[in-house]
């Protein structure tokens, strides 16, 4: 049988397996996350992604585990939103993403086994509620936008700054789960043989 490493110490990745019945070994990923001057983020959440797979898979007890590697981002316009390093750095992205312009959230995902990598990068757009000040201040108040991409986790007490979504909702949280399974089939296997 298949084992699966999780190169993420995410809760909610981790939370997204759970739910289609797989128990990953986790093993977190310690990279440099540092975007490259110019890069794109759709390349830059690929690159993180492989990065972090191949950081756990280069380990000689790794060689018998497939290791999945995921990286997330917000992104409005040119701008590139990770994870907020403050309360008013999280304010000022809540501020821009407020009301009815779209935005995106890109996840990489790449799954590397059998000495090679299947890398891909997932979309969804997303379009937040008009959102006063005092909406912004409750929100940020729960806590919940530390460590969030964009600076909110759309399963929890952010589903109501969603006005809706075009694109796959695991996405949104940090793992689009169908595509793991589609990238697992180039391999040969399905996320079911890993349950």
């Amino acid at each position: 049988m298949p084992a699966l490493a999780l190169a993420s110490s995410s809760p909610r990745r981790l939370d997204l397996l759970r739910a289609v019945g797989i128990e990953p070994e986790v093993l977190p990923a310690d990279i440099d996350e540092v975007r490259s001057e110019g890069e794109a983020a759709r390349d830059y959440v690929a690159r993180l992604a492989e990065e972090k797979a191949r950081a756990i898979a280069d380990r000689a007890d790794m060689a018998d585990r497939f290791v999945l590697g995921a990286d997330t981002v917000v992104v409005l316009g040119d701008e590139v939103m990770e994870k907020p390093t403050s309360r008013a750095e999280a304010k000022r992205m809540l501020t821009s993403l407020a009301g009815s312009k779209r935005h995106d959230v890109f996840t990489g995902v790449a799954v590397l086994g059998q000495g090679r990598a299947a890398v891909t990068v997932v979309a969804t757009a997303v379009w937040f509620v008009d959102l006063a000040e005092d909406d912004i201040e409750a929100y940020l108040d729960t806590g919940e936008f530390e460590g969030k991409a964009g600076a909110y986790a759309i399963q929890g007490h952010g589903s109501v700054l969603v006005e809706r979504i075009e694109g796959t909702f695991p996405n949104v949280v940090g793992l689009p789960v169908a595509t793991v399974d589609d990238l697992l089939r180039t391999f040969g296997h399905r996320l079911r043989d890993f349950a």
